[in-house]
């Protein structure tokens, strides 16, 4: 039984209503990747086996044509390749961003080769890292544009954020969502990062309140929020625990001071959870809501979920974000 079956018949136990399915192409679908670095190649790890490699055809077809040049520059120069243990890109669709991760201190000679590389390479930046160390080399926030329906919008990425990595579903995924809500009002959205929905989904509602507890991505958002000329979008660092904390109004927080929470009028919650799934706080804050949008990444987490908030599925989508992977994302609406 393959991933999409079983989860079909997993989710049958709960509902007789059947998910859209989506499917990605095999190759060229991911706007992120992360390699390992050893014996002077690319590697990644594959049903428990090492892979070597010079180039791969699962990200994007820009990071895969620049993925030998990259590797020739890097293998070319001793200083470059020495203690180097892990290569992550990511691309807008036009530029890319490589991370390049030591085990060692990176000199002023390293930076001086890195900038050879950038300049020979062309429509690339690199962060070098190591411990407690980042050097960047161009630009480090990448901004991406989104069309999708009759609508488009930038959002900024780095490698410090979290943002959807297939490249073709994350629009379907967006279209998805909007063409399932009725009657919408205010959001509330947790775990939010960069605006990857948050940014798209300001236009379906009156007011947005964002919250996400990585301090990279609010600040992105909020810079994403201006680069879009949107006015409708409020957010705060806050986790899961503290966005249920501050709407039970148990304590104030300083980072809400210039937020009034009692304006919103929220018919919607949708939560973006990592793969653990939702927190007990998060659940109980959850049932004051009529209308709910789960975006899972851990099938399993979330049937067990939908036990737990008491909801009916109301539509659901599967997509599969990573092809010949077990792997699947969801998106259910949920009454």
């Amino acid at each position: 039984m393959n991933k999409l079956s079983k989860f079909c018949h997993e989710l049958s136990n709960h509902t007789d209503i059947k998910p859209e399915i989506y499917l990605s192409p095999a190759t060229g679908y991911r706007a992120r990747a992360e390699f390992g670095f050893g014996n002077n190649l690319y590697t990644m790890i594959d049903d428990n086996q090492k892979i070597y490699m010079e180039k791969s055809s699962i990200p994007h077809p820009i990071i895969e044509r620049l993925m030998p040049n990259l590797l020739a520059k890097i293998n070319h120069s001793e200083l470059m390749q020495g203690k180097l243990f892990q290569i992550n890109f990511r691309t807008s669709g036009t530029k890319v961003l490589a991370t390049l991760i030591y085990h060692k201190p990176l000199q002023e000679d390293w930076i001086l080769a890195a900038k050879d590389i950038q300049d020979s390479l062309g429509n690339l930046s690199i962060i070098g890292r190591s411990k407690k160390q980042k050097i960047l080399i161009g630009e480090e926030d990448l901004e991406v544009i989104c069309n999708y329906a009759n609508s488009s919008f930038k959002i900024l990425q780095n490698d410090l954020v979290f943002f959807q990595p297939n490249f073709y579903l994350y629009s379907l995924m967006i279209s998805f969502i909007t063409k399932q809500l009725e009657n919408p009002r205010d959001l509330l959205e947790l775990y939010c990062g960069c605006g990857g929905f948050t940014l798209p989904l300001a236009s379906k509602f009156n007011k947005v309140f964002a919250t996400e507890n990585n301090r990279h991505s609010i600040r992105l958002l909020k810079e994403s929020i201006k680069l879009n000329n949107l006015y409708n979008i409020e957010s705060a660092r806050l986790s899961d625990n503290e966005t249920a904390s501050a709407l039970a109004n148990e304590r104030p927080f300083r980072r809400l001071k210039n937020i009034n929470m009692q304006s919103y009028e929220f018919s919607h919650i949708l939560v973006d959870p990592p793969r653990a799934g939702l927190s007990d706080e998060t659940i109980a804050l959850s049932k004051q809501f009529k209308n709910m949008i789960y975006i899972s990444c851990n099938p399993e987490t979330f049937l067990r979920d939908l036990v737990a908030v008491e909801r009916k599925i109301e539509s659901i989508g599967i997509f599969d974000q990573f092809a010949n992977t077990q792997h699947i994302e969801v998106i259910a609406l949920l009454k």
